[in-house]
């Protein structure tokens, strides 16, 4: 059995030269304030196209013919973004995808969300992807997202990220009274139906009936615009409001809310961004639904990278089916999202000498899924063997990893809905700490080197 002590060795800060130390500490600047601007799918949309757009990235919409060496970004729905380079070899020899997504667990505002309750007015929530309920209770929150009235006008929202401004949270029961909670199981204590959060106690009207909750409709109509039954229309997040910031004595760690998987998706983008033209097309694709199944039109079970393929193929004259399944079985894939690092609290559903550590370079899981590798891709060997070399010759820091322990742990990514394209996929990002909760842990060495490796990927010939 491998040991903490045997895997010191490994540890991605040893094998980094002064120069690397020093452009990791800077490229975490870089990261932490954009995990600070986009905590939204729709926030993390618009800052990718903006960052593509002053790289000189051209928006496809107004692209001409397709020529080698063109760089070019597509939007879909506010949510997924493309960023690609147009390679010197004809489509059908493939592309070099590095895919993440932008989604991470959060409360959404149901339909009818606001309500009165013993001089309280609060709003009614729905949990997104899989979250530990009780870690999101007596947390300052914020509002994120947009309101889009019948006229088609559209509303953005973005309350409680300032210190001097206003916020919100949800109660939990003080521990005089919380005998019988505190005695249940954790998935039990708190339910979903009591996030609830916590948004006005002072009446500013005569109303007799809901005093509270019409103060609230009031101030939201006068200084928003926005009316109850807007919230039908609306797509706002609940998200924690605390800033990301570096960690520990030596800063070599951040933490942040959403770092699942931003952290691949600033990477991969800021990669693709400093790229030169390569041999194959490269595409950097940041989708979205990931945490629920990767499921709707902005997920990657929907046909959106069919779509984009074949949008490159017919600015590129060349409109024949054959040739978008030719272009995509012959493609190359990254699936760029996070692995679980070995908490030294929790060993004991770590099976260490398979599982990844943090601090120990970008992460290779060849395989998902969860007991006999259900719901999984299973990478080649012949391609994991390929990205191993191209690895070790661009001196790049890398470890292999699972999630947990065969009969514990599990989980998805969006591998298995790339390869069944044909495309040979293997999973690649960075492990984290305290993974799914309101304040993830990424080490700065693996976030450097995850960037490192999504740049060399792109630049890989056939």
């Amino acid at each position: 059995m491998g040991t903490q002590d045997e895997s010191k060795n490994k540890n991605a800060w040893s094998k980094m030269d002064d120069a690397d130390i020093r452009c990791a500490m800077e490229f975490a600047k870089g990261y932490i304030s954009f995990l600070n601007t986009a905590k939204t799918e729709r926030e993390t949309a618009d800052y990718i196209a903006a960052q593509a757009k002053q790289a000189g990235f051209k928006d496809f919409e107004a692209m001409g013919t397709i020529k080698p060496g063109d760089k070019f970004f597509m939007t879909k729905n506010n949510k997924v973004t493309a960023l690609i380079i147009a390679g010197k070899e004809p489509p059908q020899k493939g592309f070099n995808l590095v895919v993440s997504h932008i989604d991470s667990p959060r409360l959404d505002l149901k339909a009818h969300p606001l309500y009165e309750a013993d001089g309280m007015a609060l709003l009614k929530t729905h949990y997104y992807g899989g979250i530990k309920k009780y870690q999101w209770v007596a947390i300052p929150l914020a509002l994120h997202g947009v309101v889009v009235k019948k006229t088609g006008e559209i509303i953005t929202v973005k309350l409680g990220e300032k210190e001097d401004e206003l916020g919100f949270t949800i109660t939990d029961l003080l521990p005089h009274l919380g005998k019988d909670q505190m005695d249940k199981k954790m998935s039990e204590a708190i339910k979903g139906e009591d996030l609830n959060i916590l948004v006005g106690s002072r009446p500013l009207t005569d109303d007799e009936k809901e005093p509270i909750k019409r103060s609230v409709l009031n101030l939201l109509k006068e200084e928003y615009g926005i009316d109850e039954d807007d919230f039908v229309s609306a797509e706002i997040e609940a998200v924690p409001a605390f800033p990301a910031r570096e960690i520990g004595f030596d800063r070599s760690m951040v933490g942040a809310y959403g770092q699942d998987d931003r952290v691949s998706a600033y990477a991969s983008c800021r990669a693709i961004l400093d790229c030169k033209a390569a041999e194959r097309t490269s595409i950097c694709l940041c989708a979205d639904k990931e945490e629920i199944g990767s499921a709707g039109n902005t997920g990657l079970q929907s046909l959106i990278i069919e779509n984009i393929v074949s949008q490159l193929l017919h600015k590129q004259n060349i409109p024949d089916y054959y040739t978008l399944r030719k272009c995509l079985e012959s493609s190359y894939a990254l699936s760029a999202d996070v692995n679980a690092a070995v908490d030294p609290t929790y060993p004991q559903v770590f099976e260490k000498m398979n599982n990844s550590f943090l601090g120990h370079g970008v992460v290779l899981t060849k395989f998902t899924g969860s007991r006999g590798k259900y719901d999984s891709n299973d990478s080649n060997p012949e391609f994991v063997a390929k990205i191993r070399s191209l690895f070790d010759q661009n001196r790049i820091a890398w470890q292999v990893g699972e999630l947990g322990k065969v009969d514990i742990g599990g989980g998805g990514t969006v591998a298995q809905y790339l390869a069944r394209y044909g495309m040979e996929v293997i999973d690649c990002g960075v492990a984290l700490l305290s993974m799914h909760s309101p304040f993830e842990i990424s080490s700065k060495a693996d976030l450097y080197m995850s960037y490192k490796a999504y740049k060399c990927f792109f630049e890989l010939n056939s």
